[in-house]
């Protein structure tokens, strides 16, 4: 790879979360910018091994600058592909305007190039920094209709904590023996985000459904409007039974995913949140069909 330009009284290092003092460092970075706590992960199990952070830290051990990628396979279109997701891209402020965010682009896309991802992705407010480097902007889509009358099931799901061991240690199962939500757009393997969004957002419902080894993350929107945030399962059951196992019956759903798994017809609406999903690959892996990754996989 490249050598980064030269920088005055920085120093480059790369892959320092194993680090006990770089990864204070990324974390103290993350919470100053973005007021985002990344220790939970701690609890959690640590960071994802797959990560390759770039950073410039001062000489006072500070990280002034960082861009990280981490695997995130993905299914498009009943095939999975080996995709990358760019996360923790941050310049402290007085650090800006030198060049740095734009070097530390370059090579991470470079890294995530020489490991073979045929996909790249990301979330930002600020989609004109990575248009230059190749990426598209892809909407992304909520599913809305009539809730679908609950299956003939009793209500048996049971509410999950992520800070109870017991019940993380059922989550991580779960994740771990998941199917992709969606066979036309969705996360073929990634926990760690799924896992941080629980034990951070704060509407977030999680249960688990025994008879079918399903962890499902939904809640109730302010209207009533059940909404289906994401399903870890190795099948992923009709949205009949999960509403009838968690003993809900809403008059309309919203699914946060692409729902042709869920024996269920939905219209499609753009999405019009401050963040803008963006990929950067070749054109035929971009959906073609309106699609959206669950929040639960936003990094």
């Amino acid at each position: 790879m490249d050598k980064p330009v030269a920088t005055q009284e920085l120093i480059f290092r790369q892959d320092y979360f194993d680090d006990p003092a770089g990864w204070q460092a990324i974390a103290d970075l993350l919470k100053d910018i973005f007021g985002v706590d990344i220790s939970p992960l701690n609890v959690l199990g640590g960071h994802d091994r797959s990560n390759m952070p770039s950073a410039w830290f001062d000489t006072d051990g500070r990280c002034v600058a960082n861009f990280s990628a981490f695997s995130m396979p993905l299914m498009i279109e009943g095939r999975r592909v080996k995709a990358a997701g760019l996360q923790s891209g941050a310049v402290r402020p007085e650090y800006r305007g030198r060049g740095l965010f734009r070097e530390l682009t370059r090579i991470t896309l470079q890294r995530c190039e020489e490991a073979g991802y045929e996909v790249i992705v990301l979330y930002t407010d600020k989609p004109g920094l990575y248009l230059p480097s190749g990426f598209v902007t892809v909407p992304q889509f909520r599913f809305s209709g009539p809730a679908p009358a609950a299956a003939g099931m009793a209500a048996t799901a049971r509410r999950l904590d992520v800070r109870q061991p017991t019940d993380l240690a059922l989550v991580r199962t779960a994740l771990a023996n998941r199917t992709p939500v969606s066979n036309r757009f969705a996360v073929a393997d990634q926990s760690l985000m799924f896992l941080l969004n629980a034990y951070l957002v704060e509407d977030v419902s999680l249960s688990f459904i025994e008879a079918f080894s399903a962890t499902v993350a939904w809640r109730t929107a302010e209207d009533g409007r059940f909404e289906l945030l994401d399903i870890a399962a190795p099948t992923i059951p009709p949205l009949a039974a999960i509403l009838a196992a968690l003993g809900q019956t809403p008059v309309h759903a919203t699914v946060h995913f692409p729902p042709d798994r869920l024996d269920w017809q939905a219209t499609p609406a753009k999405d019009e949140g401050d963040l803008v999903f963006m990929m950067r690959c070749a054109p035929g892996l971009i959906p073609a069909e309106p699609s959206c990754l669950s929040p639960m996989a936003e990094f």
